[in-house]
């Protein structure tokens, strides 16, 4: 068994969300104690995030975005994007797992790493926040990947919502590979089947709309058949997963009806595309029963050998 790295630090809960919200800190809660409560907290290696300089956060959003963010104070940034007193701590830090994760599979050190984090951040733009999410932190952890010497970078995001962020940064970059299966129509109103990337980038973005409904079949058939190919084709040498639990039949913000299962098949899935280091970041998901057992079954299936 290889080392599996769990990235996570108590931070996250300090970015506080009015009581109606979705995206609360008894999601973090819920995941630690359903992991803590089996046989598998014991065999992770658990590690302290590091603090994202702004610098690092630069090297995806825009300076006047970043000052914007380092001067709001507390309130909405957008119709359901809360800040509060430590959320700009806490979004450094979201960013930061996962740039420690990348540093520490270019080291040698593991192969595969879960960071458990909040705020999410695959909705936000290069200068704007947008559904529950701050910083991108994939984004930035794919640009700090190349930083550090990783040439190609594939991004799989299987979050019930399109990661309208993460697409628009890399649509132009023929180096990061963007793959998200979603929910069409639904938030945030892309991810057509037709955007495929522009320019030089044409051809490396790869959207796949589920309607409302989907389950384990058709999800499946993508992630085992569709995705394979796209892999080898494109020879990264990292993965980043932005790893969405609403696709969860129980999710009360999603219409997709993926099992406990199904969850399970869709991480091995993932896992058996290639030996090269994976790290999953958390995004939405937020039924916290389900959400709980999805993540231990992700940390399952990244524990058993390969």
């Amino acid at each position: 068994m290889q080392n599996v790295g769990f990235i996570y630090d108590d931070i996250f809960l300090k970015h506080e969300t009015p009581e109606w919200h979705p995206e609360r800190k008894e999601r973090l809660i819920h995941i630690i104690s359903a992991l803590k409560q089996s046989e598998l907290w014991g065999k992770l290696v658990h590690i302290k995030p590091r603090r994202a300089s702004f610098d690092d956060i630069a090297l995806v959003h825009t300076p006047q975005y970043i000052e914007k963010i380092k001067n709001f104070g507390i309130g909405y940034l957008d119709g359901d994007t809360f800040m509060s007193e430590h959320t700009l701590e806490a979004a450094q830090y979201a960013v930061g797992a996962v740039i420690e994760a990348v540093e520490r599979c270019r080291n040698e050190e593991m192969k595969r790493a879960f960071c458990a984090v909040r705020p999410p951040g695959h909705h936000a733009e290069s200068d704007r926040a947008m559904g529950f999410c701050i910083f991108n932190n994939v984004a930035i952890g794919a640009r700090y990947a190349q930083k550090i010497g990783y040439k190609r970078v594939f991004i799989i995001d299987f979050d019930v919502h399109h990661g309208n962020g993460t697409q628009h940064i890399f649509e132009e970059d023929d180096t990061v590979f963007y793959f998200s299966t979603h929910q069409y129509p639904h938030y945030p109103g892309t991810g057509d089947d037709s955007e495929r990337g522009r320019g030089k980038g044409e051809g490396y973005t790869y959207n796949v709309s589920m309607q409302s409904g989907t389950g384990n079949k058709d999800y499946l058939y993508f992630y085992q058949n569709i995705l394979p190919p796209l892999v080898r084709r494109f020879l990264p040498d990292i993965f980043l997963i932005s790893a969405g639990y609403d696709i969860h039949k129980d999710d009360p913000l999603s219409g997709i009806k993926v099992s406990n299962e199904g969850i399970r098949s869709i991480v091995r899935a993932i896992l058996s595309c290639s030996s090269y280091p994976m790290i999953f970041a958390l995004e939405g998901g937020y039924d916290l029963t389900a959400l709980g057992d999805s993540v231990r079954f992700t940390i399952e299936a990244m524990l058993q050998d390969f």
